[in-house]
């Protein structure tokens, strides 16, 4: 089975891409859904964040307070990073046992969908990567619309994230999302269009 890595920045419009496989009946592992599974209740991962983050995380439902949590990491590069040590390996885990029940399902390709692919070095995981970048100063426009932030506070979040000329060194398709919707799904057609191309010359045809 092949496998997309598609990613890109806050406010770039990737889930708007991923929707466009789903549209075509191409499974798409959400790594952000992945991620909450790892926190649930019982998970080696679950025990592993009390355990270094502490007990009182725990809500009285049992599961931990994510609230509690980002309290924790904000703000604090190494806390975070102890965190993501914990989390992004047992993601990584759940999403090689996606991969392997969606192959045994006779599936042929899916989308591994995940802002953090190559920070958390699962590009390693995919076949090919599709980057999904936006100019910069239409992504803080575009967060502060959708999330209520102001400027400052919309660049700090952009900010704290690879830069699109990282993401775009490192992508086998880059997707450019500087214009309407009608504009993103036509490049991305071509892009589906050519992939398609690709797999046929891969297999002969």
């Amino acid at each position: 089975m092949r496998v997309i890595g598609l990613t890109g920045g806050i406010a770039s419009g990737k889930s708007t891409v991923a929707r466009f496989f789903r549209d075509r009946d191409i499974p798409v592992v959400d790594a952000d859904l992945l991620g909450h599974r790892t926190y649930e209740p019982g998970t080696g991962t679950f025990r592993a964040v009390v355990a270094a983050f502490g007990d009182d995380l725990v809500a009285p439902d049992g599961t931990i307070d994510r609230k509690v949590l980002g309290g924790r990491v904000f703000g604090r590069p190494d806390e975070l990073k102890r965190l993501t040590d914990i989390v992004w390996p047992g993601i990584r885990a759940l999403a090689l046992e996606e991969f392997a029940r969606l192959s045994a399902d006779g599936h042929g390709l899916c989308v591994l969908e995940a802002a953090v692919l190559f920070e958390a070095g699962w590009d390693d995981l995919v076949d090919e990567t599709w980057v999904v970048v936006v100019e910069p100063g239409l992504a803080v426009r575009r967060l502060a619309e959708r999330n209520g932030l102001d400027e400052t506070a919309a660049r700090a979040r952009l900010a704290s994230q690879l830069s699109n000329a990282e993401r775009t060194a490192r992508a086998n398709v880059v997707i450019e999302n500087n214009s309407t919707l009608e504009d993103l799904d036509r490049t991305v057609r071509e892009a589906w269009d050519n992939l398609q191309e690709r797999l046929r010359l891969a297999a002969g045809r």
